[in-house]
């Protein structure tokens, strides 16, 4: 007999309230006394509850032989039997409390074996990041990626594609890649919050299924990363970030008690204050926020798109990138920089950090020279783009020492339209430091040659993003018109065929001696100064001028 039982079939004396000086017993099981006075049936004290719960799961082994061997469907019957036995003491513990008062005792009921509770698992694909610490402000960020939810019916490679100013260059690439087991490797993007301004950033992500060099499916998102003020606490870093996250709040103030007993996939804010009491017993693992100890990890759904018929990916996209002639005969340049910008930035040329696009040097009789007179020019020169009141193209100086536009200075900031032939001098105050010469103007870009001790070493296509080329309207020097048609198109450099029409992809894989316009030994290389180890750190120039061009 269970302690409970044992409590509650012993003779007791009449508890009638109406009759309080009664002293007639009660039979055990009568539900009146001695006095026909009818008897309230009491519900089990906290000790007799836990007292029968403990005494039902030492049940099993008690009754179980010492040392009996016992094999694996033994095992399994007797964790069951436990399982079994448990739930019924709770479940009958939970019914003798709401019983009626013609209940005559404690009979336990047969109940089925426990299922265990669904997870939260959201049916579409999704990105599971984790690994935010905004308590890191000002520092270096990690952030790991998980692709789940993906149907099994894409490519084995799908291609991630992140945009942000807070990440270096304004965006990057990565991979993900599915393993042997089905699901699919995380991917880590880093980024640092430092000389950020507070406050919150977005970071736009797109995936991609290739079939055929094609993007075949497309899934977007878009999620708000937190760069919190340096002296932040954590406490309002994590009430800043739950205030946008969560969906139900619970609360205990001065001496209450707050219980949450199921989650169900909900997204849970449990405070508990003056000596409150918060308990969390959810009956689901990870819910969809997941709250650690230093960071937070989170779900954003992918949605995915549809896409034009002719979506065609480049197979090797960039913004800048150059072509290299390992052979130059007379009147070609080693090097033709090819830019694809909707403003590009003339300046200084320097390794670490520049602030232009196009960078520029010196050149002596001697070569190349970075320093002297290199240094008087501006980081942040002057700009070309497609003219805003007209068809063409103007420059702007942006500069300390000014440019010269066919020997006169225009003045700073003021727009001047570029014409054939016209002559550019950096700068104004000592000629001859860089001297370049518009040589062809097209309807999607501009050709820049150098005409000082440089023009054998390179020159420059300034070019549209995203625009086709017209070569029946291009205007041209002999210089410029035995140059490639060049152009940018689904975030790469193509190469046309003027007499065929044919255009061709240009990547380092392209055999460039096939298309016509290139001399023997060119190659296609994806920076725009390949001969140079150019560090960029915190998105210096590229990002600045103009945003990421997507496929």
């Amino acid at each position: 007999m269970s302690p409970l039982d044992s409590s509650q079939n012993v003779m007791k004396k009449c508890s009638n309230p109406e009759h309080p000086h009664c002293t007639f017993w009660v039979l055990p099981g009568e539900t009146v006394c001695a006095g026909n006075h009818p008897q309230a049936t009491t519900a089990p004290s906290s000790y007799d509850l836990l007292t029968a719960l403990r005494s039902a799961r030492s049940e099993p082994s008690a009754t179980a032989l010492p040392h009996a061997p016992a094999d694996d469907s033994d095992i399994r019957d007797a964790v069951i039997r436990d399982a079994v036995i448990r739930d019924a003491a709770i479940q009958t513990v939970s019914r003798s409390v709401g019983a009626s008062a013609a209940t005559p005792a404690f009979t336990p009921a047969p109940v089925a074996p426990p299922t265990a509770p669904s997870a939260y698992q959201p049916v579409q694909a999704h990105l599971h990041i984790s690994g935010f610490d905004p308590r890191a402000a000002g520092g270096r960020q990690t952030l790991k990626m998980e692709l789940r939810g993906m149907s099994a019916a894409c490519a084995p490679q799908l291609t991630l594609r992140l945009r942000s100013d807070l990440i270096p260059r304004g965006h990057v690439q990565h991979d993900f890649v599915r393993t042997t087991r089905g699901d699919w490797r995380p991917v880590f993007v880093e980024f640092s919050s430092r000389n950020k301004e507070h406050g919150q950033y977005q970071i736009e992500v797109e995936v991609h299924s290739h079939v055929d060099g094609a993007v075949a499916q497309k899934w977007v998102c878009t999620f708000v990363i937190l760069v919190p003020r340096r002296d932040a606490t954590l406490t309002e870093i994590h009430q800043i970030f739950l205030s946008t996250h969560k969906n139900v709040r619970v609360m205990a103030d001065d001496a209450s008690i707050a219980r949450v007993t199921g989650g169900d996939g909900c997204n849970l804010d449990v405070t508990a204050r003056n000596a409150g009491i918060a308990h969390v017993d959810l009956s689901a693992p990870q819910g969809k926020i997941d709250m650690g100890f230093t960071t937070i990890a989170w779900d954003e759904e992918l949605i995915e798109v549809d896409l034009p018929a002719a979506s065609h990916c480049h197979p090797h996209p960039s913004q800048a990138a150059c072509l290299v002639n390992a052979a130059p005969e007379a009147g070609e340049q080693r090097q033709i920089r090819l830019f694809a910008l909707e403003e590009c930035m003339l300046g200084r040329f320097e390794l670490v950090d520049p602030e232009a696009d196009v960078l520029l040097s010196h050149f002596s009789p001697d070569g190349q020279d970075n320093n002297g007179l290199t240094r008087r020019l501006s980081g942040r020169h002057a700009i070309i783009r497609r003219s805003q009141h007209q068809q063409g193209f103007e420059i702007e100086d942006v500069s300390r020492y000014g440019l010269l536009l066919d020997g006169v200075w225009p003045g700073k900031h003021k727009p001047v339209p570029l014409r054939l032939g016209m002559r550019i001098e950096l700068s104004a105050s000592i000629k001859g430091i860089v001297v370049l010469s518009v040589t062809a103007l097209l309807a999607h870009g501009v050709i820049l040659h150098r005409i000082d001790h440089g023009a054998r070493a390179e020159c420059f296509y300034l070019l549209l993003p995203d625009t086709q080329p017209t070569p029946a309207s291009h205007l041209a020097t002999p210089q410029a018109s035995c140059l490639p048609v060049l152009f940018h198109r689904n975030g790469g450099f193509w190469h046309l065929d003027t007499a065929s029409g044919k255009e061709t992809a240009l990547a380092p894989a392209t055999a460039l001696d096939k298309l016509s316009g290139f001399a023997r030994h060119n190659r296609f290389a994806s920076e725009p100064y390949p001969e140079c180890w150019i560090i960029r750190t915190e998105g210096a120039a590229l990002c600045d001028s103009t945003t990421m061009q997507t496929a």
